[in-house]
């Protein structure tokens, strides 16, 4: 199996005056406090089917990814297998996700990837991963941080959203506002921050009305205002 390269280093943590520290420290005790090991909602069983998985979930849910992948991992969970079933053999499980023509032709071009140059696994060293066909950073983020390889925070829809609301990142782009939440996020927390941002967009700090009088931390969001009496 490839070897885990080094971690990333982390960029400097921001300089920040202590109150907004505690603010910050206190945000993240209290995600803790509610799920203390947040785990990605996708199905899977090892670092292939996870790479998988989360390349497909591309503008997906996780729930029609994973009610597709029951039935495709239960045939195809690993690259031999993948390559074995081939693109046209693959699409009609995928076919209730977006753009599964095009995640098809990355799946089986990866799965050959992996065959050939990898021995059948996975290299979990973020360079190799991004360098697969349909994974990218936000993807490989994902994958290395679930597997608790690297701390790394991807940056979503939601986390996007909620690290605005809860004045965590200014940034108007997925890697700006990354970046940001690399610098400001305790070190304790920086392997599960990615999984309990996502959770509170998905399910707590929704986009169009957020459920503030349900919120663990609505005394601690700068933009509670906005939208509670609204």
């Amino acid at each position: 199996m490839a070897r885990p390269a080094p971690k990333t280093k982390r960029p400097a943590p921001k300089k920040l005056k202590p109150a907004e520290q505690a603010r910050i420290a206190e945000l993240f005790e209290r995600f803790q406090a509610q799920e203390s090991d947040p785990r990605t909602e996708l199905d899977y069983s090892s670092p292939y089917t996870l790479v998988v998985a989360v390349a497909l979930s591309a503008q997906a849910t996780d729930v029609s990814v994973n009610k597709a992948t029951a039935k495709l991992f239960a045939v195809a969970d690993t690259p031999q297998k993948m390559l074995a079933l081939g693109e046209e053999g693959l699409k009609p499980f995928i076919s209730s996700i977006g753009l599964f023509n095009t995640k098809a032709k990355n799946v089986i071009r990866t799965a050959q990837i992996l065959v050939d140059e990898y021995g059948g696994e996975v290299p979990l060293e973020r360079e190799k991963l991004q360098a697969l066909p349909g994974v990218g950073r936000k993807t490989a983020s994902v994958v290395l941080n679930e597997l608790r390889i690297e701390p790394a925070i991807a940056v979503d829809t939601h986390v996007f959203r909620v690290s605005h609301r809860l004045g965590l990142a200014t940034g108007k782009t997925p890697d700006a506002v990354e970046a940001e939440l690399m610098a400001v996020v305790p070190e304790p927390y920086l392997t599960r921050a990615h999984h309990w941002l996502i959770l509170h967009g998905r399910y707590v700090c929704v986009a169009r009305r957020p459920k503030c009088e349900d919120c663990p931390v609505a005394d601690l969001c700068p933009s509670r205002h906005l939208f509670v009496g609204s």
